[in-house]
Formats: structure tokens, sequence, C-alpha cells
């Protein structure tokens, strides 16, 4: 089931657990508005080359919309509208006033260079200015992108509107950026992670975690993780993965990975075969990867008991009834990787006082966020009757339906 159909669908049995009025349904589900524009720059070799460009802003009613710009050649506009309409309901489980948006623009980035990149950005940037804002609609990186291109969309978007470090987060700390923003994503995933041991009677420490993905997010929530006690016993990315049952050594996997561009050939570990990292016998599985990992190809075969998911849709809705007959309890990305969106609008707001905070500000506040918001979704389990990710869906779906009705959407 692609991101778009699956969103729909928790989308829908939310509203039908609230009991929401048809129309109000139909319109939250519309976006907001869709832009596409065509993107041409001078190559270094002096040609021309076309590339299409796009936006897609899902909701408003709690504040400016908000969420990544990618590069990547396969961009599909299914997918970009599943990734801003789960923006709006990640913002409003997170209780942070935005909405949701996503875009990008179809290119390959590993193929372009540095100035072409830089060429790319800004032209696209000179396309949208009009349409994005820091009160309307606020970009950040994503997948392709980084703090780099953050700068340009700043530089570019302040010729027209004057200097305006609130337009994109994710920005290098030299030019407004947060303290903390780097890890935050992963840091989320170890506050969530915590506030669900700790309903269980459990903490951190002594808990088995295998985690998929050594990116930006799973690296951090790897050092974290052990930082706090726990034992990552297996680790896969795109190289291979890696297993030690006595716990992997994760400061040195770190610059294993950094130095040889992965973790294959680490050497505190053997390696293992990464189609059955997600089976390994542990206590909590943290899948920090791609969408769709979990399937009901594999979900019978799941040990753990806790699942969390610090990427986008890793688990298929049909893995999640299997699940859930199995007793595994699936705290959802809507939740779980919240953290980064969380620390982005603290960034917003620094840049808004012009007062930029000390880290420790940026983890305490963020700590605060993450276990309200899950003490928030649980109250919706209970009320509702149900498990965590309608929890989160119901919590969500409830904040912008509310915001919509008292803003007076059938005016």
């Amino acid at each position: 089931m692609n991101a778009l159909a699956a969103t729909s669908r928790n989308f829908k049995q939310a509203a039908k657990l609230l009991g929401l009025d048809s129309k109000l349904e139909k319109s939250l589900l519309i976006p907001f508005r869709e832009i596409k524009v065509e993107c041409t720059i001078p190559k270094d070799d002096g040609t021309l080359a076309s590339y299409v460009g796009f936006r897609v802003q899902h909701d408003n009613a709690r504040g400016p919309m908000k969420g990544g710009i990618r590069y990547h050649h396969e961009v599909d506009p299914d997918e970009v509208n599943a990734l801003a309409q789960l923006m709006t309901w990640k913002t409003a489980v997170a209780n942070i006033p935005y909405g949701g948006a996503k875009g990008g623009i179809g290119c390959s980035p590993g193929d372009l260079s540095i100035s072409e990149l830089e060429r790319l950005t800004r032209v696209f940037t000179q396309k949208i200015h009009d349409l994005i804002g820091i009160h309307t609609d606020v970009p950040a990186p994503d997948m392709g992108t980084n703090s780099q291109t953050m700068a340009w969309i700043l530089d570019e978007y302040s010729k027209f509107h004057g200097y305006s470090p609130a337009v994109v987060t994710g920005k290098p700390v030299d030019l407004g950026g947060s303290l903390g923003r780097d890890a935050a994503t992963g840091r989320g995933v170890l506050f969530a992670t915590e506030a669900l041991l700790a309903e269980h009677g459990k903490g951190i420490a002594g808990q088995r975690f295998v985690i998929q993905g050594f990116g930006n997010v799973g690296s951090w929530a790897a050092q974290l993780i052990s930082e706090a006690g726990g034992k990552v016993i297996a680790i896969s990315d795109v190289t291979g993965a890696i297993k030690n049952v006595n716990g992997l050594d994760i400061a040195k996997l770190v610059k294993h990975s950094a130095e040889n561009r992965g973790i294959k050939g680490f050497n505190g570990g053997d390696a293992i075969d990464p189609n059955s990292l997600l089976t390994e016998e542990c206590d909590v599985l943290v899948p920090a990867a791609l969408g769709g990992v979990i399937n009901k190809d594999n979900a019978n075969d799941i040990k753990a008991k806790y699942i969390i998911e610090a990427a986008n849709h890793p688990t298929d809705p049909e893995a999640d009834e299997i699940l859930s007959k199995k007793g595994v309890l699936i705290l959802p990305d809507i939740l779980a990787n919240s953290g980064g969106v969380t620390v982005s609008y603290f960034e917003w707001v620094q840049n808004i006082q012009g007062f930029m905070w000390d880290e420790e500000k940026v983890n305490a506040e963020l700590r605060t966020y993450m276990t309200r918001a899950f003490g928030d979704v649980k109250q919706m389990c209970q009320s509702h009757n149900c498990d965590l990710r309608m929890g989160a869906f119901t919590l969500g779906v409830n904040r912008v339906a509310r915001a919509t009705v008292l803003r007076g959407w059938e005016a």
C-alpha cells in the first residue's frame, strides 16, 4: 500500500472514530494549494537543463505550513501529497502552531555540481518566493537537501523580502540555525521511547535495541540510546548489517561509518544478512530508514515487543493488524519522529524573537513537548479505545478540525 493510500486510510478511520461531518472530512483531505514550477538553469558546460519544482501546501488552519524540500530523481506527486498531509497531523500531535506542506525538485543531486545545485535552488526560490514566508509556509531540508540548501533559499528570499532568517529552518548555526537541531529527530525518538517504556514500568537501560538505518536519525538514536544504558545489538544501513549480542560500541561505529561511508566491515560485530535484521531477537525495534519495510511477509517473524517508527510509515496497514494481534506495541511515526519538526519550531521561534537559546534549553523543551504529546495520545487511546496509531491520528485530526471550525470554514 503506498504512502498516500495508507495515510488517507488512517485519516478516514480517525474521522470515523471522531464522528466528523462528511463535508468537513472532505475539506480536510484536499490540499490548500499545489504549486508546480519550471526551473531552467545553465549547466556548468553551458547547456540549459530544465527541472520541475513543486510544493504541496496542505493545511494552514493551525498556523503557517511546514515541511521539507527534497531533491530526488523520482518525486512522485502522490507521495508528496501524502507527506504534506502527514505533516498536518504530525504538527497537530506535537501541538506546535503549524500546518503541513512538502515539496521538492525532480533531479538527481548526485549528478549536479555544487554550483549547479545552487543555481537550481535559487531559481526555484525565485519562482515560489511569494508563496512561502515566515507566516505562510516555512520549508526545511529533506532527502537530498541540507543546511547549505536552506542558506541559499534564505539568501535568495531575502533579496525580495529583506533579511528573513525565519523563512526556513534547518539552517547552518551561523545563519540563525538552532543548536541541537542536528540530533533533534534522534533525540525525540529517545524521549518518545522513554515515555512508552515508562508506561510499562521499564527504562531504556538494559533493553535490547535493533536499529534499521544509520543515517542522521538512526545514528543519533543509536548514540543517545546507548548513552542512556540501552544495548544496541544490531544495526543496518545501505552497505550491510552487523550484530553483537553484547551490544555494539556505537561511538566506534559512528567513526567507522564516517571513514568508510557505511557500517560495512566494522570489526566490533559480526556481519549478518540485512534482510534478517527486522526479525532479530530484541526488545525494541527501531526502523529508521525507508517506508514499507514491515509488511505482511515479515510481520509474523518479528520478535520485538515494541516498535518505534523513526522512519515515515515503515509499517504497512496489513502488518499493523498482524502485530497488534501478537501484542506488539507500535509507537507511530507521527509521534515518534516529530522531534525534528519540534526543534524546527524552536528555531523559527528563536529567529522571530531574535534571541537564541543554549542547547540545554532546546533539549529540555524538546523533552517537555515529546512527553506531553505522548500523554495526549494515551488520553485519546483511552477515550476512543484504540491503539497508539489511531490515538495519534484522532488527536491530530481533532485538533485541526477544531481549529478549522473555530475559524469559520463554511463562511
